[in-house]
């Protein structure tokens, strides 16, 4: 008996995503040079630019059949670069250069972003739950990137005087800690694959997309500061739905749609429960 063999991809088909990732590493670092060289708004060009590749990379890995542990390990210090340093940097030379401590404060971001990696990593290879995947520990290096240019878009949008301001350096100082203590932190944050859409919403969710896009092209710097407010904003919401999933482990091998629905079902069904309670037709909790 014949065995087939498998046609594994060519040599330039398997180079291909890492080709990407490289790519992207060199857009990071071309985003630093334009802020050393006081180009705030193509420094963040750069940086979304390497971020789109660093986004793609690992899905055209998957595609193609060409994932590989070189390209793993080429991924996580491409996002040390681009996510880590890179922005670390633009903070500093755009916003925190005349500070005393701004120095420290972009170091301790950078090695936040870098002990973010290593411990999602590390994590790959631990047994868990199912749910678990659904959801990231601590603020992604990504979301974290795009957090700590949040004020260097602000300034662009809002330009003044008041950017020169001991206040302002302080205030920046302030949101830099708390980005670099979110990125560290083990707060739920749910990762965008797992939402789902209905196919009702499909076509406006793309009039959403197109209307983003367009956005962006003309308000870039408000577009920024939306995502980081509505990535803030959802975080409460993951919070409580994994403590409600990790708390119903019979809904552990449901899909998330499913859950939805029973957590809707049970939000529906306490009202009535409390209002035989109060007209003592029944005891709470039963």
């Amino acid at each position: 008996m014949i065995k087939a063999r498998i046609k594994r991809p060519s040599f330039t088909v398997r180079m291909l995503p890492s080709a990407l990732t490289v790519a992207a590493i060199c857009l990071g670092l071309s985003a630093v040079k334009m802020a050393l060289d006081n180009r705030p708004t193509e420094a963040m060009a750069f940086l979304a630019a390497a971020a789109i590749l660093d986004a793609l990379d690992g899905r055209v890995a998957r595609m193609l059949k060409a994932t590989s542990k070189m390209g793993e390990e080429i991924d996580s210090l491409a996002d040390a670069v681009n996510f880590g340093v890179a922005p670390a940097f633009i903070v500093y030379g755009t916003l925190l250069s005349h500070s005393r401590v701004g120095w420290i404060v972009v170091l301790l971001y950078a090695v936040c972003i870098v002990l973010r990696l290593a411990r999602f990593n590390a994590l790959l290879d631990v047994d868990q739950p199912a749910y678990e995947k659904e959801y990231f520990v601590g603020m992604p290096a990504p979301a974290g990137a795009i957090g700590a240019i949040g004020p260097l878009a602000a300034k662009m949008q809002w330009p003044g005087e008041w950017w020169n301001s001991v206040t302002a350096e302080w205030v920046v100082i302030i949101w830099m800690i708390g980005v670099s203590l979110l990125v560290v932190s083990r707060i739920p944050m749910r990762k965008i694959h797992t939402f789902s859409v209905s196919p009702n919403m499909a076509a406006p969710l793309l009039v959403l997309v197109a209307i983003g896009v367009a956005a962006s092209v003309f308000y870039g710097y408000i577009v920024i500061m939306v995502i980081i407010v509505a990535y803030v904003i959802h975080i409460p919401f993951a919070v409580r739905t994994k403590h409600w999933v990790a708390s119903h482990p019979e809904s552990w091998d449901v899909k998330p749609k499913q859950r939805r629905a029973a957590r809707r079902a049970i939000r529906r069904a306490q009202p009535h429960r409390r209002s035989m309670a109060r007209l003592g037709l029944r005891k709470p909790g039963r």
